[in-house]
């Protein structure tokens, strides 16, 4: 049986499932650039493929003032010639321009080979050859997982964060799928069970769940990553909360929901403990309002740096 305190996130996680989990689970959001053109993408575990947002692609390939409207006059004429192209494509969840998740129509390499043969445009050979290039890179990291890695830390420090903070970060999303794993092979439901005992681990550890610890650090956007704003000392509780309760469900041999809820409280206890010990010698809070959004991770830490020499 449910208490109130699962029943309130399970409802949470109907709004906030998509931001809390698919970073670090199974699906990846990216951005990536053709010829310094955003255009927005999703891996798809189910065919291991990668999606594009169509409009994106359109903009890229005709620099048209409104792509949506292309796109559509584009799908209108070809359907006069008996062509749909709507059923090449897939409605997928991507960030919009106000940061809200939207669903987009969105095709894979093949899907987008058939549909620039209807854009008249000097850049598509050169789009053709970007395309390979995306999917071949895929492939490496799949076969070298080492090699996503170090690709995740470039992207990370091009976003502005330091060494320091990336290890802690990679390392974090190490543990993050080992538990999930774990949860997986002990039949724990994807997605909403999985909200769920993430929000349970957190709650332990911080006296916060996800939605309520992104609202302290005033992250408003669905698609804010709540880990990509937190602190060495955040990172490291979270890790010691997701560790702790792989540790305890594996030795338990904890299997279905239940067993894994009760694993996820005393894994997020055994953190916040800690952290409740060393806030008490430090005399300092380890969960902070401090976001990343106006300043780069590694301004703060070089500024925090300065202050304390």
């Amino acid at each position: 049986m449910q208490t109130d305190f699962a029943k309130k996130v399970e409802a949470e996680s109907d709004k906030t499932i998509d931001g809390m989990l698919k970073c670090e689970v199974s699906v990846m959001n990216n951005i990536k650039l053709f010829e310094s053109k955003q255009i927005r993408s999703v891996w798809s575990e189910d065919d291991q493929k990668w999606y594009f947002s169509v409009t994106d692609v359109v903009a890229a390939l005709t620099d048209s003032p409104n792509p949506r409207d292309y796109w559509y006059r584009i799908k209108q004429r070809e359907k006069i010639s008996g062509v749909e192209l709507s059923t090449i494509c897939r409605q997928l969840k991507l960030e919009a321009p106000d940061g809200k998740l939207r669903e987009t129509d969105c095709s894979h390499a093949e899907g987008l080979l058939r549909i620039i043969q209807s854009i008249p445009s000097p850049k598509a050979e050169p789009f053709k050859r970007w395309l390979a290039r995306v999917g071949y890179e895929r492939l490496e990291e799949i076969e070298n997982p080492e090699l996503a890695a170090k690709r995740m830390r470039e992207l990370y420090k091009a976003k502005g964060y330091s060494d320091e903070w990336i290890e802690k970060r990679v390392r974090g999303i190490a543990i993050r799928d080992e538990l999930t794993n774990e949860w997986q092979k002990r039949g724990v439901k994807e997605q909403r069970e999985y909200a769920i005992l993430t929000a349970e681990i957190s709650r332990a550890t911080f006296g916060m769940t996800p939605a309520e610890y992104k609202e302290f650090k005033s992250l408003g956007q669905p698609a804010d990553n709540l880990r990509d704003h937190m602190n060495d000392l955040e990172l490291i509780f979270t890790m010691l909360g997701e560790a702790s309760t792989t540790e305890i469900a594996r030795n338990r041999d904890a299997q279905g929901y239940d067993l894994n809820r009760a694993a996820a409280i005393e894994g997020g206890t055994v953190a916040g403990n800690a952290r409740v010990d060393l806030e008490q010698k430090s005399g300092r809070r380890v969960a902070t309002h401090a976001n990343y959004k106006v300043l780069p991770e590694a301004v703060v830490r070089k500024k925090l740096k300065s202050k304390e020499g």
